[in-house]
């Protein structure tokens, strides 16, 4: 364990407060914490997680905690804000009551879509008014003890929408963006923070800020002994025995996929955490009784120079053996040779998500997701020959760029095979449709199109900005509509598979080889985007 001969100077006393969100295991306060404990070993801290209280509970609990512990330094972490998504959440289904209000013929049905979407905006806007007032509570209420204290915030909503939500914090807020502990750390030095990856609330952002590489940090087992000591929920997540709870391996995502963040938040470079680490810090969850885990990073096998990474990680879990844990991941299934499907397998791997976004190699290349389609395929193969009978969910996001009816069949098609290689009971394909995120590929497609114009507001729910942000344009984005809602009527509890089949009815399949080659000639779509 590395540990700083700095002795804290000053009276810093910090509260880490994860706010309200859905109760997935909190990594990111935690690891904030701990790298804090490593460097500051003096230091007082406190993590307080409010999505593990009753959310009617929450402005109690945290003026309650701010009283007892009188931080100098409150560090919240939002997780997440836009909630376009194909499930149930946020006082109801967001894809369905939008779909219902764009593309729904039956007047009865439009006005539920209305209703349930008015029921979403207004859910929206409480949790965003919420989140903002309880910063402010915060702060208020430690300002009463010590009145140079401070407020940080940071995580995945606060990464992606930095620009609108500084307007809206109060004065003097550091926003973080991307990793917190090189900023944590200089904040509780005083040495000045003008060179990190922040801003202050009050004064803009420099441009391109979100563009910055974070620097390295070598990432060191997590001591949950003293976690626990700082963090009495632990247990609420521990005790259930059904949660995955999370252990990062590496960070950083090396990809340009046209629609996703990590490459800018996390940065390209992809920094692998030492195995001997990442072991030390399962070896205290499993003590503790934990059984399953989620490796958190943004690929478990982000390119194919990492295969022989992750097969070291594997065959440390062998030998500790562990022959009765469960692990799951993002993978990119394009990463794999057959020693790993081995490990895979041996190891326990229970389930794992591979974006592929479209079954067709043409729509692959122009969005910029860097993989090959037929080599998928193979690597799938070896892990159903290595054993694998476990459950897979395929995310498909569709309409997202140059979508029509060939790409359909050629989507279809090949879900179709990834169901003979696993079983068709196994593969769960999960049905998104792109909500647009700024600082992506595709906003500046968007811009480039006229599909949306500069200085939008992508944290907006009105209807006319919600329509853009829910990315389903035109010429296909009414089939996609029509499509959604027959399969949310005849079965939303396998909306996934009915799409499939209701496209399969009305497209038909592409031979599979066709989805598989991409054609060099076409429209130049994103491939020639530029940042």
């Amino acid at each position: 364990m590395v540990t700083s001969n700095h002795v804290v100077t000053t009276n810093h006393r910090v509260l880490l407060v994860r706010l309200p969100c859905n109760p997935i295991f909190p990594i990111g306060p935690i690891y904030l914490a701990d790298h804090l404990h490593k460097q500051f070993p003096a230091l007082p801290q406190q993590i307080l997680d409010l999505a593990a209280v009753p959310v009617l509970d929450v402005e109690r609990m945290l003026a309650e905690a701010v009283e007892v512990f009188r931080p100098t330094l409150l560090v919240f972490s939002w997780r997440d804000i836009q909630i376009y998504a194909p499930v149930d959440g946020r006082s109801g289904n967001p894809l369905q009551n939008s779909f219902e209000v764009f593309y729904s013929r039956n007047p009865l049905k439009r006005l539920r879509g209305a209703i349930g979407g008015l029921g979403l905006m207004r859910a929206f806007y409480g949790e965003l008014w919420r989140n903002l007032r309880l910063v402010k509570l915060g702060l208020r209420r430690a300002r009463r003890h010590h009145p140079e204290a401070r407020a940080v915030i940071g995580g995945g909503a606060v990464s992606v929408f930095y620009e609108q939500l500084g307007r809206k914090l109060p004065a003097g807020t550091v926003v973080s963006v991307g990793e917190g502990e090189p900023l944590l750390e200089k904040l509780i030095r005083g040495d000045s923070i003008a060179a990190d990856r922040c801003f202050v609330a009050g004064e803009p952002p420099r441009p391109g800020l979100i563009h910055e590489q974070p620097g390295g940090m070598e990432k060191t087992a997590c001591d949950y002994g003293y976690i626990a000591s700082i963090w009495p929920q632990l247990d609420w997540y521990l005790d259930g025995g059904d949660f995955y709870v999370g252990v990062q391996t590496k960070r950083g995502c090396p990809h340009n996929c046209c629609y996703c963040v990590y490459t800018v938040v996390e940065g390209k470079a992809v920094r692998v955490n030492p195995v001997a680490e990442v072991i030390d810090e399962m070896r205290q969850l499993y003590a503790r009784g934990v059984r399953g885990f989620w490796f958190t990073d943004a690929q478990f096998i982000p390119a194919r120079r990492y295969i022989e990474d992750a097969k070291e990680l594997l065959r440390a879990i062998l030998a500790e053996g562990w022959d009765d844990i469960r692990w799951a991941a993002y993978i990119r299934a394009d990463n794999l040779d057959a020693e790993l499907a081995e490990l895979m397998v041996a190891t326990g791997m229970s389930y794992f998500e591979i974006g592929i976004t479209s079954g067709s190699q043409e729509l692959v290349r122009k969005m910029r997701m860097g993989y090959n389609l037929r080599t998928v395929l193979e690597n799938c193969r070896l892990l159903a020959r290595a054993g694998f009978r476990e459950q897979v969910s395929v995310n498909y996001s569709f309409n997202v760029i140059d979508e029509r009816p060939e790409t359909i069949r050629q989507t279809v098609a090949y879900h179709r095979e990834l169901e003979r290689i696993f079983g068709a009971d196994k593969v769960e394909p999960a049905i998104f449709f792109i909500g647009l995120q700024p600082h992506t590929h595709l906003e500046q497609y968007g811009f480039e199109q006229g599909l949306i114009r500069p200085g939008y507001n992508p944290m907006s729910m009105l209807p006319w900005t919600a329509r853009k942000m829910l990315w389903n344009p035109e010429p296909m984005g009414s089939t996609f509509g029509r499509i959604c809602l027959e399969a949310f009527d005849r079965n939303p509890a396998d909306f996934g598979r009915t799409v499939m089949d209701l496209l399969e009815r009305d497209y038909g399949l592409a031979p599979l080889e066709e989805a598989l080659h991409a054609p060099v000639e076409g429209r130049k779509a994103l491939a020639t985007a530029r940042r």
